[in-house]
């Protein structure tokens, strides 16, 4: 909405684009309305003349869909081989990332840039996969169809009936260095289906009856050759603004039209809408802010025609010069518009009559441009004499004015009469300094006064108006003249640099929020930061709103500094959901306090800034196009911590899927181990005649169903600790009891391993849950027979500690022991040591935790002196009243 000038946020913006893309790779997409036109053999033919350049590069991953002549061109290439993915009893090939990454190409190929990898893939989407390539420095060649452009999706949907699930987003795009359509007519690219080179047997049958369908076909070309052209003319624009525009290059047509404060204007809006709806081109409503100050009905009715431009399509631009001409020149130049729209003058003003009218100055600035000039309506004519209207300053600078020559006519009465050349020369130079002070009409008052006071005061003959010679006549001339001149000189130069002060204000404002949002380390850090900046920059209060997650209703954020009643939130909630500005100074709900702008991304809001300046206060059409300048910035920041999150929550959802197929394999192939001995013996005991044999398989089965029923007793017990189901039931208990029925729990797993008991004989009963304490103790000695080697001892103790206030049970071993940084992971689910045997869950030490956290204890690991690791569980102890006696 606003004239684009060099500024310190562009250039920054510009440098840091540069140094980025000569970072990365290039990005090539080869890029087509939809299957079969021939993306992917193009991609190949492309990669086959960079191969003749001796370019090192190689096939990621190309899908032929078995058609021989795509077959063909991969001869020669350099395959990577794909990586295999299981996924629910499939197998799956995907791109080997970490292949490409080592082996380092200059250019890889990645076919279908919209696909969805398999579960437990480093990025869930392909099109990450290629943003971590170029950002590694590889070159990308990949492929695309428009369905797959999120900007485009619903446009497919609704020509298709179609809803597409895989999308790239259009930022992806905007870093892509080249963009090649492979246009095919739907003509030709129905032969191609019928040959069988998109789809074959039944599916191609029923591609035709449904995607593939002419009017489709038609539509999706359509939109494929629109999203070129439109980012060809982006390039185009871009090539213009880095050099000097003297012309405009007529690529195509584009239509500029002024706007202001006039009634007329709505009328020249609609047939500029009119006129560009004819010529399928884009137009400009402009709108040249001067010095002048707008009366409240002007500023509304200004207000009125720019939303009205922007309802009808407009793009909007706002900006700030003396010359109205020169602005729209110069706006033209730089949007390379072909056509400037104006009302035809209604009668004349006085600098009209000097400098012509701005049809004239139009014509003789506007080189190659086409002017259009729209005669008024008879109802919106107004008075033939304007140059009253313009007319009007502030009474104060008059008096200034007045002021100005009265102290000069004054102090010139101490000169000598014949000093009357010097008097003027006074005179002059208040005029050249009143501009300084005051508008263009009160130094023209000045110059009038100033000069008819010279004459009457102090060229001869004095005290009259006649003058006495003809080198007084042409020094009085010259003096009104130059005092002129002079005067609109300067209060243009005053304008002008109050112009420029007012676009330096905005490149600063822009380059503070720009360098604010950048260093934050967070999207609540941001927004805090460009909440506050717009309070100070408008003097006003301001709240950001942002959507619930997993719900559309909007939640302020705590930076805010407004606190929004139910009305303001509903003017919120319609500007969001209808993505266009609402409340006050809007057509949309006026009576708001507040003025709500949407946050909007790819033609979806993300969020609403609202922005409330006091009741006797506005917002010029400049300041709102400040706070469209602040809210495309909030909503970049904001869509940058929503693609972080979701990256993490895809991440996440990869590891859980990855997390729950080890466990489904793991679970499973602890439950068939004992199973499967357990069948074994059942269907080979009742063949046997050998009583040793016999017994022999009966204990086999015994220590499988033991298993079998630990590892159940495991997943109920760790479901309970998770679920929160878990409640102690505490009473005293025996320690040496409590010891025993553990040991016995486990006696078999013991077999081979001797055990060292040491308990005091004296030692009190501890208050604590029986079943758990005597399960997390079995725990700890079936993890210390399971994993050390055979015949090495098993040391048991407990005893008191820290003065009687804890008791502690330890279960030491002489296995390998663990090193410092596993000690940490220990405890953990699915923790598993390295040195560990094959098999079980890694579920023992994270459920003998949670039973000692259940009663208010803790667990510790340590190293056992003499080697092997130590286990000691420490539960709280207060020590029993005493027995009466009999």
């Amino acid at each position: 909405m606003t004239e684009q000038h060099p500024n310190p946020d562009a250039l920054l913006a510009s440098l840091k684009q540069e140094e980025a893309r000569a970072q990365r790779g290039r990005l090539k997409v080869f890029f087509g309305m939809c299957p079969g036109v021939g993306k992917t053999y193009a991609m190949l033919r492309a990669a086959h003349e960079e191969l003749r350049e001796n370019v090192d590069l190689v096939a990621g991953i190309v899908e032929t869909h078995g058609r021989k002549e795509t077959e063909a061109l991969l001869k020669g290439l350099t395959v990577i081989p794909k990586r295999k993915v299981h996924y629910r009893d499939i197998q799956l090939e995907e791109m080997d990332l970490e292949a490409i990454l080592a082996r380092k190409p200059q250019l890889v190929l990645v076919d279908e840039l919209a696909h969805t990898n398999a579960p437990g893939s480093i990025h869930p989407k392909r099109y990450q996969d290629v943003i971590e390539l170029l950002d590694a420095g590889i070159d990308v060649y990949t492929t695309l169809n428009i369905q797959h452009v999120e900007s485009r999706a619903d446009t497919v949907r609704e020509i298709t009936g179609a809803t597409v699930h895989e999308t790239v987003p259009d930022t992806l795009l905007d870093l892509a260095d080249q963009i090649e359509l492979i246009d095919l007519t739907p003509e030709a690219l129905k032969e191609r289906l019928a040959e069988g080179k998109v789809y074959l047997g039944d599916k191609a049958a029923a591609a035709v009856k449904n995607f593939f369908q002419d009017t489709h076909l038609t539509a999706l070309r359509e939109l494929a050759l629109r999203f070129t052209a439109e980012r060809v003319e982006r390039q185009l624009r871009s090539m213009r603004s880095t050099q000097v525009k003297k012309t405009v290059w007529r690529s195509g047509e584009r239509m500029l039209v002024a706007v202001g404060a006039s009634p007329f204007s709505t009328q020249l809006v609609r047939w500029t809408r009119r006129l560009a709806a004819a010529q399928g081109a884009p137009w400009i409503a402009a709108h040249i802010e001067s010095s002048h100050q707008l009366s409240p009905a002007d500023q509304t009715r200004l207000d009125k025609n720019m939303a009205l431009a922007r309802e009808l399509g407009a793009e909007l631009v706002v900006t700030h010069d003396e010359d109205v001409a020169a602005a729209l020149v110069r706006l033209a130049l730089h949007h390379n518009a072909t056509q400037i729209v104006v009302g035809k003058p209604r009668g004349f003003s006085l600098m009209e009559m000097i400098r012509g009218n701005l049809v004239d100055r139009l014509i003789r600035l506007g080189g190659n441009i086409d002017i259009y000039v729209v005669p008024a309506e008879s109802r919106s004519r107004q008075n033939a004499w304007r140059g009253i209207e313009t007319i009007y300053s502030h009474p104060a600078e008059y008096g200034w004015a007045a002021g100005a020559m009265a102290l000069v006519t004054l102090g010139a009465q101490l000169l000598p009469s014949e000093y009357y050349l010097a008097t003027g020369l006074l005179y002059l130079l208040a005029i050249v300094f009143l501009p300084l002070r005051v508008g263009r009409w009160p130094v023209l008052l000045a110059a009038v006064i100033g000069a008819l006071s010279w004459n009457f005061l102090f060229i001869p003959p004095r005290y009259t108006f006649a003058i006495g010679s003809i080198e007084n006549a042409i020094l009085f001339v010259t003096y009104f003249v130059v005092a002129l001149v002079a005067g609109e000189l300067t209060s243009r130069i005053r304008a002008q640099a109050r112009h420029e002060r007012r676009r330096e204000e905005r490149a600063v404002a822009l380059f503070n929020l720009t360098r604010s949002l950048s260093e934050a380390e967070n999207m609540d850090d941001a927004i805090f930061a460009a909440l506050r900046q717009t309070d100070r920059l408008l003097g006003a209060k301001t709240a950001l709103l942002l959507p619930a997650l997993g719900d559309d209703k909007l939640v302020p954020h705590y930076a805010g500094s407004h606190v929004m009643d139910q009305r303001e939130t509903g003017v919120a909630a319609w500007a969001f959901r209808h993505r266009r500005p609402a409340g006050r100074f809007t057509d949309t709900l006026p009576g708001s306090a507040g003025y709500y702008l949407p946050l909007v991304r790819e033609n979806r809001s993300i969020g609403v800034l609202g922005v409330t300046v006091p009741a006797d206060e506005t917002l010029t059409l400049a300041q709102r196009d400040l706070l469209d300048a602040f809210a495309r910035q909030l909503a970049l920041s904001v869509e940058r911590e929503h693609l972080r999150e979701a990256s993490e929550r895809e991440k996440l959802l990869a590891e859980s899927e990855k997390l729950h197929r080890v466990l489904l394999d793991s679970v499973s192939h602890e439950l068939r181990t004992p199973l499967a001995v357990i069948s074994s013996a059942f269907e080979n005991l009742s063949e046997l005649n050998d009583s040793k044999l016999r017994d022999s398989l009966v204990a086999e089965g015994r220590t499988a169903s033991r298993r079998l029923n630990r590892l159940v007793g495991n997943l109920l017990d760790q479901t309970r600790l998770e679920s929160g189901s878990l409640k102690p039931r505490f009473d005293w208990c025996d320690v040496s009891d409590l010891m025993n029925a553990a040991l016995d729990g486990v006696r078999d797993a013991l077999t081979n391993h001797p055990v060292d008991v040491s308990i005091p004989a004296n030692l009190p009963p501890v208050r604590a849950d029986f079943t758990l304490t005597e399960q997390a103790l079995a725990n700890l000695l079936l993890n210390a027979a399971l994993h050390t080697p055979a015949s090495t001892p098993i040391f048991v103790t407990a005893g008191l500690d820290l003065g009687g206030k804890r008791i502690f049970f330890m279960v030491a071993d002489r296995g390998p022991g663990f090193p410092p940084e596993m000690k940490e992971r220990l405890f953990k689910k699915f923790s598993r040591g390295d040195a560990a045997r094959v098999g079980g869950l890694g579920l023992g030490l994270s459920i003998v935790r949670g039973f000692v956290v259940a009663q208010g204890g803790e667990i510790v690991v340590g190293d056992n002196p003499g080697g092997g690791a130590a286990f000691t569980i420490y539960l709280p102890h207060h020590a029993t009243d005493p027995v009466p006696e009999e």
